[in-house]
């Protein structure tokens, strides 16, 4: 059963499996009257048109599948559920006659969602106490539950799955299940969902007294699992879908990609017409222009295919058309039109058997041509081989070299309508998806990929994914900052969530920050020094005084007037990477001697660590957790790799200073602090991601080489020394230091780039990963069945070459300390190349190479976990 109904000027379509009348007005709504009450005082004015048809057989009780463009909405399904749980007499058979609703959502953020939409409007309802449940992967958390008196509950399926562990009857006393979103559960948790459906499944067979019991599953797209769903758990349900591309998917319309040549395009529609008239069918062929539309036809008719032909220039109206095209179908001949996509409203067609699609289509004219066979769906439930043959349906879309940037999206489609997908499609996919990246070039580097190494929605995410020397490069920290990347002084002052924090890397000696700070205040107490800026300007240094403390600040939006006609601006704090708004006039002008120093704020990105249940985000409380403990507290931190104003560090430790001791005292490790809160898990990937991301960098130098850039990474060392002792301090003079007067890192990489460039421009850089004792120090060069191989050593160099799989790789290493060249060795083994270089002192190395080699990093193999706690214990 179809129906269509027009709704102000569009007309809208909705496919449904039973018939229902739909309930399109709020007060006539099968809902609780308190509930009406409730939304009228929320704003909210009639149920939207998927609502109209899910509410009815909701609150019936009725099992419902709906799928929407709006099935994300969990307004689909809360009104009618809340309703059904007022009525007391269904429940006669459980305690306190009250049934239980559970809702299983994708991830936290949306049950919080649905959480806070059912605190919202259970407030006209009674007795109704919904409660949120999240739960780490601790298992004293899920057995200190208790859900008594509880109507509705919200939770995932990893978390119902841990429940569920220590609370087995939840599921003998649950009526309403909802799948929300139900395409994100089956494709993320598809083994979890069954699990669940299975248990429920078994408690309603095993459950006394005539309960009521029902699922509903709302989404927005169709998927795969849905069908065992239907046939196996649910009784008959009801199946509204108000989006066309998905009701071709449940109607098994047939899909099929046909690539051809441009040129090619009129002999391939030639074939496929040829094929379809072994039946007869009605076939509609789309154009996109008049001319297309023209050429098409006189094709056919030189071919002795009788056709019809409809645009916008053409002679006769569109009824007059659609009256032919019947005739000529009746009439026992193949039906065949050729028409613009701007006619088919007009005519109103849905009894095609086949559409081609002459014309790539867009995502939107897509679904319009598909509605043309909406006549034709079919059940979409297989039973037997007899419902197979009702798959006539077919939609057959002509794939050229110049098919437009909408294939992306058809691809996506494809996949979960599980047609057959020729590899021109992926490769065309794959260089429109590489155009797309690039214009977002000038994007900031995507933040999940920063965090864990990977971005789950690349085609969808706004920011890039690969470096761009411009804007990572042109903005490298400073060497002053960090002197040596086996200990740095870390200070967070905004924390963005979990693991990413933005604040400054401390001296241990005279900080240079801390210096200016104070000349700055002392600055600023005169108040004839209080100098209002009259004229504020985009991206200008300014200064900013928030009681005694004062800050440089620097504009990144210009003025706006509120309501009071007061401008204000946004202003990012450059020491600290906070933003906010302020009033013009509390900008304050900056003297040139405090704008020398280099903005102190750094990007700090905690490694190794990630959410469980491979959510997308870390949940509140671990980040409400990690703030309360981290904020504004001085921590000691290995930096594994820096790029740009970006440090990632493995581990980073709370510390206390004892002064008279003269050492660090270490309190916690931030790793292990999330790990602890059972919602966070390992990340072994992470660094070796953000490598990854690293190595396909550029060359600085253009002239012709084969090996990529090096010089982007902090190169990693060993942990070794068990104590950190602060240096007596010695004189230094308390004076700002410009950046200028001292070589940039990004000059230095420059000129050791180019000589890298000039001596190894005829081979490959290896992969090296290395390690130390205090003796020696070991590197393992990346590269199998090496043959020809050659290694010299001197006092502070080490020169490799060899030759694998015909290709020549070289590296040329100049070492930060000294070695033994005589006691050096290098042993070749089936899968890599070891090198061992005895130090000419004994004792740890700082790090490995005198200039940063993106090729170059520790072995993390040869680190142990328990080393977190190694480098920063008491001495």
């Amino acid at each position: 059963f179809q129906s269509f109904q027009n709704v102000g000027k569009e007309k809208n379509f909705v496919f449904l499996s039973k018939k229902i009348e739909p309930s399109s007005v709020l007060e006539t709504a099968p809902l609780f009257e308190g509930l009406k009450k409730e939304l009228g005082w929320n704003k909210f004015s009639s149920p939207t048109f998927t609502e109209s048809y899910c509410w009815p057989p909701v609150a019936l009780g009725c099992d419902v599948v709906a799928i929407s463009h709006q099935g994300n909405d969990p307004l689909l399904y809360i009104p009618p559920v809340l309703t059904l749980l007022q009525l007391k007499s269904d429940y006669q058979a459980l305690p306190n006659r009250s049934g239980v609703s559970l809702i299983l959502c994708p991830g936290w953020k949306k049950a919080q969602l649905v959480f806070d939409l059912l605190k919202m409007y259970s407030k006209g309802c009674r007795y109704l106490h919904p409660m949120l449940i999240i739960l780490g992967q601790n298992k004293e958390a899920a057995s200190q539950v208790e859900i008594r008196g509880c109507e509705v509950v919200v939770t995932t399926p990893y978390n119902l799955l841990r429940l569920l562990e220590h609370k087995t009857g939840l599921l003998c006393r649950l009526c309403h299940l909802v799948l929300d979103e139900i395409e994100v559960l089956f494709s993320d948790t598809t083994e979890q969902v069954f699990t669940i459906l299975d248990c429920y499944k078994k408690a309603t067979a095993q459950a006394q007294g005539n309960l009521p019991h029902q699922i509903i599953a709302v989404g927005t797209q169709w998927n795969k699992h849905i069908t065992p769903l239907i046939k196996e758990f649910m009784n008959d349900p009801h199946i509204v879908i108000t989006v066309i591309e998905e009701a071709a998917i449940f109607g098994n319309v047939q899909q099929v990609v046909q690539p051809c040549m441009n040129s090619n395009r009129t002999a391939e529609l030639l074939k496929i017409l040829d094929f379809t008239q072994r039946n007869i069918q009605k076939v509609l062929v789309f154009a996109d222009s008049v001319t297309d539309v023209e050429t098409i036809h006189k094709a056919l008719k030189s071919n002795s295919v009788v056709s019809l032909k409809k645009h916008k220039e053409s002679k006769c109206n569109a009824q007059c058309v659609l009256e032919r095209w019947q005739k000529m179908h009746s009439s026992g001949i193949p039906a065949v039109l050729v028409l613009t996509d701007d006619c088919l409203q007009s005519m109103g067609i849905t009894d095609a058997t086949c559409v081609i699609h002459f014309s790539f289509p867009s995502p939107g004219v897509f679904g319009q041509r598909l509605q043309s066979l909406s006549d034709s769906f079919g059940t979409g439930i297989k039973d037997s081989a007899g419902d197979q043959e009702h798959t006539k349906a077919k939609s057959v879309i002509l794939l050229t070299e110049s098919s437009s940037c909408h294939v992306p999206g058809i691809l996506r489609y494809l996949k979960h309508a599980e047609a057959e997908i020729p590899e021109e499609l992926y490769d065309l996919t794959a260089r429109v998806g590489e155009s797309e990246e690039n214009e977002k070039f000038s994007r900031p580097l995507c933040a999940s990929l920063k965090t864990f190494g990977i971005c789950r929605h690349r085609m969808e995410c706004p920011d890039r994914h690969v470096i761009n020397l411009s804007i990572d490069r042109a903005q490298n920290l400073a060497d002053e900052m960090i002197e040596t990347p086996e200990r740095v002084t870390i200070l967070p002052l905004l924390i963005v969530h979990a693991t990413n924090y933005f604040g400054r890397i401390v001296k241990k000696q005279k900080d240079q920050y801390t210096v200016l700070a104070k000349e700055m205040n002392d600055y600023f107490k005169v108040a004839g020094h209080r100098i209002s800026v009259n004229t504020v300007e985009k991206s200008v240094f300014y200064g900013l005084c928030e009681g005694a403390v004062c800050h440089r600040v620097q504009v990144i939006e210009t003025p706006a007037k509120d309501e009071e006609n007061v401008c204000k601006v946004t202003i990012k704090y450059i020491d600290e990477g906070r933003t906010s708004q302020v009033n013009t006039d509390q900008l304050l002008h900056l003297p040139a001697k405090f704008q020398s120093l280099p903005p102190q704020a750094v990007e700090i990105v905690v490694c190794r660590v990630k959410p469980i249940d491979n959510e997308a985000e870390w949940n509140p409380k671990v980040t409400d957790h990690i703030n309360q403990k981290i904020k504004g507290k001085l921590h000691h931190a290995k930096v594994v790799h820096t790029l740009g104003k970006t440090v990632w560090v493995d581990p980073m430790v709370g510390v206390t200073n004892l002064p008279t001791m003269k050492m660090w005292i270490n309190e916690y490790n931030i790793r292990s602090e999330i790990l602890s809160t059972g919602l966070g898990t390992d990340n072994p990937e992470h660094i070796g991601e953000i490598q990854k991301l690293c190595r396909q960098m550029p060359v600085l130098d253009h002239a012709e080489s084969t090996e990529e850039d090096t010089a982007d990474l902090e190169e990693a060392s060993s942990p070794q020394d068990t104590s950190i002792q602060e240096n007596s301090a010695g004189s230094c003079n308390s004076s700002v230091t410009s950046p200028s007067s001292k070589p940039s890192i990004i000059s230095r990489i420059q000129t050791k780039a180019e000589d890298s460039t000039v001596h190894q421009q005829k081979g490959y850089h290896p992969q090296i990963k290395w390690f130390q004792d205090n003796v020696t120090v070991t590197l393992k060069v990346q590269i199998p069945k090496a043959a020809d191989s050659k290694c010299e050593f001197s006092r502070e160099k080490v020169a490799f070459s060899a030759y694998s799989e015909g290709k020549l790789y070289v590296a040329d290493l100049e070492l930060y300390e000294s070695v033994i060249a005589e006691k050096s060795t290098c042993v070749n083994k089936d899968t890599e190349a070891v090198i061992s270089l005895v130090k000419e002192k004994k004792g740890v190395w700082c790090r490995l190479l005198k200039d940063k080699n993106v090729h170059v990093s520790l072995d993390f193999e040869h680190w142990e976990e328990s080393e977190d706690e190694r480098l920063f214990t008491v001495g």
